[in-house]
């Protein structure tokens, strides 16, 4: 068994934490490869990797295509093996570019830094390590049904071969990763433009752009990360200056705690519909509250980036990417103060959802239903993300002992539709969603009266959690439900086959919540006879008693106890589906090990 030493903050993150008046919270970083980091790399189709140059520049490329080709070579060693473009990538040129072809050289210690990301289930992991050896050689590409084809790309590919020591790595959160599906492709790289300036086709590209990657360094490590939002995010400041927002994310602010100690910055912007790549380096200033504000209206925190070097290079990405959806969590574009828009507040893509019924089911859970008049497309299981910041959003301020977490929260939070769709009809006149009350934002739902015509902004519908059953087998699907996570089940109710041989419910919720247990089994008879209760908890309140004794009543299996790794055991099943809090979560995956379990992850 093998333990990761704890990573302390480095002097520019506790900086950025004081600054921001962020709690004292440990570094989630691992120092080691965790399994984490060794299923996403080996299942990602991009790996962004960010080094240093000769003279100490960072730089950050895009590599990749499809999934595997980097893979755990066990000892906390990656391999990398993939196609790049040896001659204008300053990342190849960084690590190997001085070698010839097919000669290995030594990483002297040389940092790497990398991001590896699924741009479809948002998905990424940042790793941090030292080159151990690398060499860029020549291959013979050919074309096959999964590969996009690119007139007048060469069969001989050059392709680089890394080894490299991971010292750290950590999972980060899916906010603001707008979705492509990634094809591999050949290159056909040239270098259209070279100097210390944007020129007006790098600045076309970037006004277009929704994500870019960066890089930043200290004395001790590096750090490669992800930046999105909504396309012309990054604004344009002059031919050597840009600037962007910096949305609210997870808090530990390694990026920008890096940029407090070495302002020193390495950005990419890829474009995935034409395969061309814009590299820059160049020197960082953060803006903070009314620095920021003066700049972008609407902002508490951003950072201006200064341009020393850059290069476009036209088909220099070896995949091309088809755009998906959009993230949820986007904001609207934060135009500058000096482009006449202070501050928007509208967006005409956004709809807008009024409550129109409030049922309370248990003292802390209720069920709301929302009409939507130009109509709303969602499908079974998906979840809806609601804007509350009309309501809640008091801007920024420097402190904020009360509530310090929020200090950067956007209230954009996302909620499972629990109704099921009805059939025959595209577009949904209304839907519901059943939530427990555990925060700023639920809190605030749950005062609302359903009769005064509170509205609030959808931002975004979506999710991939889906029940599949194969209905030309008996094979058994079990789904555990932890709480208020019986929600991503309700929606599919109508597409899901129900009876004690097809399909069973093993539900842990308080006692508390008896009333809410009962009234969707009432609802959904079928459910109650495939379906066993845990009840946790010492409440005791005779209405709840009364609805334990109903779903008894109605066929539910009901237990006054937590649920065992043995009520598991008992169950024989292909695929297990579960919707659970993380450590109820953490725990239920420890006794399905080696079991095939799907759940949408939430950690965000």
């Amino acid at each position: 068994m093998s333990f990761s030493m704890a990573i302390p903050f480095n002097e520019g993150e506790e900086r950025m934490h004081k600054l921001l008046k962020v709690p004292m919270n440990d570094n989630p970083t691992a120092g080691m490869l965790t399994q984490q980091a060794v299923f996403l790399l080996q299942r990602a189709p991009l790996l962004a990797i960010g080094t240093l140059d000769s003279q100490g520049r960072p730089w950050t490329t895009l590599w990749g295509g499809s999934p595997g080709f980097s893979e755990s070579l066990g000892g906390g060693m990656i391999g990398t093996r993939t196609i790049v473009d040896a001659t204008h990538d300053p990342v190849v040129q960084a690590l190997v570019g001085n070698a010839e072809k097919d000669e290995m050289v030594k990483g002297e210690e040389k940092m790497i830094a990398g991001l590896a990301i699924d741009l479809v289930t948002r998905k990424r992991v940042k790793i941090f390590g030292r080159l151990v050896a690398g060499c860029v050689g020549e291959v013979n590409v050919e074309y096959t049904d999964n590969v996009v084809r690119t007139e007048g790309a060469p069969e001989k590919q050059d392709q680089i071969q890394l080894v490299t020591k991971i010292e750290q790595s950590l999972g980060n959160c899916p906010k603001y990763l707008n979705q492509y599906k990634i094809q591999p492709t050949l290159l056909t790289s040239q270098l259209a433009y070279q100097g210390p300036a944007l020129s007006a086709e790098a600045k076309s590209m970037i006004l277009k752009s929704d994500m870019f990657f960066l890089s930043s360094t200290t004395d001790e490590d590096m750090d490669t990360n992800h930046r999105g939002g909504p396309q012309g995010f990054v604004r344009i400041l002059s031919d050597t200056e840009i600037v962007y927002p910096e949305y609210s994310g997870n808090r530990l602010y390694q990026t920008l705690g890096n940029l407090q100690m070495n302002p020193k910055v390495g950005i990419t912007f890829p474009d995935y519909e034409t395969g061309d790549i814009l590299y820059a380096t160049g020197t960082s200033q953060i803006l903070v509250s009314s620095d920021a504000a003066a700049l972008l209206p609407g902002s508490n925190l951003a950072l201006k980036f200064t341009l020393d070097d850059a290069r476009l290079v036209q088909g220099g990405l070896p995949f091309r990417g088809t755009r998906k959806e959009a993230s949820p969590y986007n904001p609207l574009v934060r135009a500058l103060a000096t482009e006449g828009n202070l501050k928007a507040t509208l967006s005409s893509s956004r709809r807008t959802a009024q409550l129109t019924k409030k049922e309370i089911l248990a003292p802390t859970i209720a069920r709301f239903t929302f009409s939507v008049p130009e109509g709303v497309k969602y499908l079974p299981g998906q979840w809806v993300a609601f804007d509350f910041s009309q309501d809640l959003d008091i801007g920024y301020s420097h402190m904020r002992n009360d509530d310090p977490r929020s200090l950067n929260d956007d209230y954009v939070r996302t909620f499972t539709i629990s109704s099921i769709p009805k059939a025959g009809k595209e577009d949904q006149s209304e839907f519901e969603i059943t939530i427990r009350n555990v925060g700023v934002v639920t809190n605030f739902l749950f005062k609302q009266n359903d009769r005064a015509g509170f509205e609030v902004s959808i931002v975004g519908i979506g999710g991939e959690f889906k029940i599949e059953q194969n209905p030309d087998t008996g094979v058994l699907t079990p789904f555990i439900a932890g709480g208020v996570g019986i929600t991503p089940l309700l929606g599919q109710l109508g597409n899901v086959k129900i009876s004690p041989a097809r399909f069973r419910l093993l539900w842990t919720t308080r006692l508390a919540d008896a009333n809410l247990a009962l009234d969707i089994l009432r609802n959904h008879p079928d459910l109650a006879q495939c379906t066993e209760i845990f009840f946790t908890g010492s409440d005791s309140v005779d209405l709840n008693e009364e609805a334990v004794a109903q779903l008894k009543k109605i066929g539910a299996k009901v237990e006054k106890r937590r649920m065992l790794k043995t009520d598991l055991d008992t169950v024989d099943a292909g695929t297990w589906y579960l919707c659970a809090g993380n450590p109820l979560k953490k725990q239920l995956l420890a006794w399905l090990e080696g079991k095939v379990v799907v759940f949408e992850n939430f950690d965000y």
